[in-house]
């Protein structure tokens, strides 16, 4: 009798204090207790990008790694999780409800360049007053918009009732508006508390606040004094 061993899948991420789409598929792993293994390709230090060209098929991280299948961008590593994991409420179960939730996760993975681009993931952080909100303030109308018209149809805690890919998608972003301590409504706060109280989200925060490095490029002092 010949016995297979199931080998893990294994995520390669970036520095989690400011990888956002390294968070979003290590989220939908861990929260719904799927086997894997991660390893960090730092982006700072001496050949960092030689590093993760080596590694990856496009020079950027996540990439997800399954025996010899390797699968780049977010979206797509959640998709084939969730194909190869059917047992699994990674989307919402009602067909519609499961269209909705594809249609906020493309919202994210395509928009919100204003806010992206002015306020970087930095969980080790807190930078109050450091946004021009009138710069960003489409993209925080469009949060309002989106999140509290999923919170009132779903009854939360999560946009889709239960932790979904969704939610994973735009974790990253909850995270920027409580760093940058942005104007948000009651609704939208709760929703960011309801993601910090992830226990894998916690996970991911306390490994990022232990970090030590500094990816120059993704911190606000940099940006802003690049874009002053």
């Amino acid at each position: 009798m010949v016995f297979f061993l199931e080998t893990k899948m294994k995520l390669l991420i970036g520095n989690k204090n400011y990888s956002t789409w390294s968070l979003r598929p290590w989220l939908v792993l861990q929260h719904f207790a799927i086997p894997f293994e991660e390893e960090i390709l730092p982006l700072n230090g001496e050949g960092w990008k030689e590093n993760l060209i080596s590694k990856t098929p496009y020079g950027f991280v996540p990439v997800l790694v399954d025996g010899d299948f390797r699968i780049s961008e977010t979206i797509a590593i959640i998709e084939y999780i969730a194909d190869t994991n059917p047992q699994k409420p990674i989307w919402p179960a009602n067909t519609k409800m499961r269209a909705l939730a594809r249609e906020a996760s493309a919202l994210m993975h395509a928009g919100f360049n204003e806010i992206r681009n002015a306020a970087p993931m930095n969980l080790r952080s807190f930078h109050p007053n450091r946004i021009d909100v009138n710069k960003i303030q489409s993209d925080l109308d469009l949060i309002e918009k989106l999140w509290s018209g999923c919170l009132a149809r779903s009854g939360g805690p999560f946009l889709f009732g239960e932790f979904c890919a969704a939610d994973a998608m735009f974790a990253p972003l909850a995270t920027r508006l409580k760093t940058y301590d942005l104007p948000i409504s009651d609704v939208v706060r709760e929703y960011i508390e309801a993601i910090y109280s992830l226990s894998a989200f916690q996970i991911w925060h306390e490994a990022a606040i232990k970090e030590t490095a500094i990816v120059e490029m993704d911190e606000i002092d940099f940006i802003q004094g690049k874009n002053s």
